[in-house]
């Protein structure tokens, strides 16, 4: 496998496959890089270099007990970019990794980022507060933390085949293999990390991190996510960013990248060419 290691000891697990510009994917809780496999596929066909890593505890990286925070995250984001030496990268991140994408522009400067994505992401912050009225009240993120340490394995189950691809919606046409494959990636990442993590993406306020990136940000967000609702994140991040671009869909799922590909890839290749 391809790995590097982190200054604290964490061996981060990395695709990298092609050549030309490079864009690097940054997924959400509690996959893998395999979740970008509809991009990673798309990207690599039209001439672009594509990048993706498992986070610290998720996929194939350590199963540490240890740095499960947007700052590790974005730090170990930034070893990878390090480690290739990318130049004019485009990143885009997925929910948890939108997050992540956002802190490592601001904490780690865009010296090596042409542009940047984040799809049905968690910023500006999830978790209701007096200055964040439309965000989840805590008790939602505490449920999850009971029902993942009781039993994981029906958790991510009831999360897959309902809420995260609105295979609840009436009418909705459920895949089986899509809910196995979303099962298998949280299955394979560590229930320490996907525990901590449920705080890292809930209750880190992204506000000033968005104020200080300016580089060109499309901001893609549905309407009907379930899972990081529309009213307290996509528009507000688009208005907190100095070159921030809001895409909007109306009945797209939160997994959007996987049921939508055909055309989160077509936004995404336009925004990166334009």
């Amino acid at each position: 496998m391809t790995t590097i290691k982190t200054r604290d000891g964490v061996e981060i697990y990395y695709k990298d496959w092609g050549s030309g510009q490079p864009i690097v994917f940054s997924h959400g809780w509690p996959l893998s890089s395999d979740d970008w496999d509809a991009q990673m596929l798309f990207f690599l066909n039209h001439g672009y270099r594509v990048i993706a890593h498992d986070r610290r505890g998720h996929g194939r990286s350590s199963q540490t007990g240890e740095g499960h925070d947007i700052d590790h995250y974005a730090d170990d984001l930034a070893a990878v970019t390090s480690h290739l030496d990318l130049k004019k990268a485009i990143h885009v991140g997925h929910s948890t990794g939108g997050g992540e994408v956002v802190h490592y522009l601001a904490r780690h400067g865009e010296s090596r980022v042409a542009k940047a994505a984040i799809l049905c992401a968690v910023p500006p912050l999830m978790v209701r507060t007096p200055a964040n009225p439309n965000g989840l009240p805590k008790e939602v993120f505490d449920g999850f933390q009971i029902q993942l340490a009781a039993n994981r394995s029906q958790f991510y189950r009831d999360v897959a085949s309902g809420p995260f691809y609105g295979y609840n919606r009436p009418g909705a046409k459920s895949s089986e293999a899509v809910i196995q494959n979303w099962w298998r990636q949280g299955m394979t990442g560590g229930a320490k990390a996907h525990y901590d993590g449920i705080v890292a993406f809930s209750q880190t306020d992204f506000t000033e991190d968005l104020k200080k990136i300016t580089v060109p940000v499309l901001v893609m967000h549905s309407e009907d996510d379930q899972i990081v609702p529309y009213v307290a994140a996509g528009p507000l991040s688009a208005k907190l960013l100095k070159k921030g671009t809001l895409k909007t869909y109306k009945g797209f799922p939160h997994g959007m990248p996987t049921t939508e590909a055909a055309t989160i890839n077509i936004d995404l290749l336009a925004f990166i060419k334009g």
